[in-house]
């Protein structure tokens, strides 16, 4: 027997729900796991973590279903989506200079690992991401660009960031530091955690965008 329309959209949201609050739980759940296992001393730096997290909570502020700010209107949502981000960018400006003074104290080459690359790449990828955003905050400062493009440009760019940020977590994952405390079942939820959000992510940010032209005059 057939689902009418009405059932299978409310399954639909239900899940698009369940699956943003389970992205909520996952992403705070890695964070304080990463930095209770970061002890004082440790070679690690639980900095990325926090990054992933404020970048996840900054992406699904605008989802329709997962937002914990749904209440705020669309402009107040911005403005929190702003501050997010720039609180990701400050967390990895400031991992990547402790990481910098870690390996200067000891002698070790810089960027010398994957995880490295990748980790500046998404640093320097979420600089210019928050640097887009300036005109989609003052968008007379690029009056040749159709708003609706920005958006879809920043939205997009914004995706490639996060996935850039994830990557980068899946690979400090592989570093004998982490192998060495997390092993067996334990290394592999950890390593669905990024898995996970990203999936979320990518499906939230798609949906919100068309959410947004759907109920656009």
């Amino acid at each position: 027997m057939a689902l009418s329309a009405e059932t299978e959209s409310y399954i639909y949201r239900a899940l698009r729900t369940a699956s943003g609050a389970a992205a909520h739980l996952v992403a705070l759940g890695f964070t304080i796991f990463v930095a209770v296992l970061a002890r004082p001393g440790s070679t690690s730096h639980p900095l990325s973590p926090q990054f992933s997290f404020l970048m996840t909570e900054a992406l699904l502020v605008f989802s329709p279903e997962s937002s914990l700010l749904r209440s705020l209107s669309r402009k107040g949502r911005a403005r929190c989506h702003w501050v997010l981000q720039l609180l990701a960018l400050l967390c990895a400006l400031l991992g990547l200079g402790l990481v910098i003074l870690h390996k200067e104290q000891l002698g070790k080459a810089h960027l010398a690992t994957r995880h490295g690359q990748a980790g500046l790449l998404a640093v320097l990828w979420a600089g210019l991401q928050c640097s887009g955003g300036v005109g989609l905050l003052y968008p007379k400062l690029l009056p040749r660009w159709p708003l609706a493009k920005l958006k879809l440009y920043h939205a997009t760019s914004g995706l490639v960031g996060y996935l850039l940020g994830s990557a980068s977590l899946l690979l400090g994952m592989c570093s004998l530091w982490f192998t060495a405390s997390v092993t067996g079942a334990a290394w592999y939820l950890a390593a669905l955690c990024p898995v996970l959000t990203s999936l979320v992510i990518m499906n939230q940010v798609s949906n919100a965008y068309l959410y947004r032209k759907r109920i656009q005059p």
